[in-house]
């Protein structure tokens, strides 16, 4: 049997903003990714944001999926320094601490002045470029998942690279699908057959759920933020669904490292 290994482990800081990639992660039983999707910025129209706001659906927050142009704004937190660091390119940027009021709000006026630049999707489920706020904490107890149970989400290579070939592209970023873990040694789609199953995935323990039925985000350039090409309708025509990657809960807790086998 093919060794199967974890290629890539991608942490997304901020809901909805652009991942980071880790060398390294901890998974929590029932809790997910330490540090993925920690963080999100609220519109204040929607509520009382605050660090320790509980999670939220999506309308109550800026995100790719309704502001494609996010996507240029690399985002990474430093855990040592508990700072998040937000760019544009190598000319426009900031680094504040989310454990002071004041590198909370240079952050959130960040986003809201950024967002005013931007474009809403045309089924943005809140398309007014109103002010943001950052919720979340730095000590990682927070959460803003798609999902209100913490989960993680693995993509098989094999699978990229059979859209990619039938799409007509040398390669599919797999920023696109915003997983967690990137798997190589599995065959096309793959994955699938994990559902119901439990897996070793470095020390941890896991429980493979569902397939992952995807949205416009896919169609998103993860660098530029343009909507460059038009997955999410290709995927049925070629495959019969619309579905990549699966979705995983924490049975046993434990860490993850690039290159481990998954069992």
């Amino acid at each position: 049997m093919a060794r199967i290994e974890v290629k890539t482990i991608f942490k997304h800081p901020v809901k909805g903003f652009t991942p980071q990639v880790c060398e390294g992660v901890e998974l929590r039983q029932d809790f997910g990714m330490v540090g993925d999707r920690a963080f999100a910025f609220m519109f204040t129209d929607t509520g009382n944001p605050q660090p320790q706001t509980p999670w939220l659906p999506k309308q109550y927050l800026a995100v790719q999926n309704d502001w494609a142009g996010l996507a240029k704004l690399r985002c990474s937190y430093h855990p040592q320094r508990q700072e998040l660091e937000l760019s544009l390119g190598e000319t426009l940027g900031i680094v504040e601490s989310v454990t002071t009021q004041e590198g909370r709000d240079r952050l959130s006026q960040f986003v809201t002045d950024y967002l005013q630049t931007l474009t809403p999707s045309s089924t943005a489920r809140h398309p007014q470029a109103t002010p943001v706020r950052l919720i979340g904490t730095a000590t990682g107890d927070t959460r803003y998942p798609d999902r209100d149970r913490g989960q993680i989400s693995l993509l098989s290579q094999g699978t990229l690279d059979e859209i990619a070939a039938k799409v007509g592209q040398s390669q599919i970023d797999a920023r696109r699908f915003r997983p967690n873990f990137v798997v190589d040694g599995l065959a096309p789609w793959g994955e699938f057959d994990w559902a119901g199953r439990h897996l070793q995935l470095g020390t941890a323990t896991i429980e493979v759920l569902t397939p992952i039925g995807r949205c416009l985000n896919i169609d998103v350039n993860p660098d530029t933020g343009d909507r460059d090409l038009s997955l999410l309708s290709q995927l049925p025509i070629h495959f019969g669904h619309a579905q990549t990657g699966v979705i995983a809960r924490i049975v046993e807790g434990g860490c993850v490292q690039c290159g481990d086998t998954l069992l």
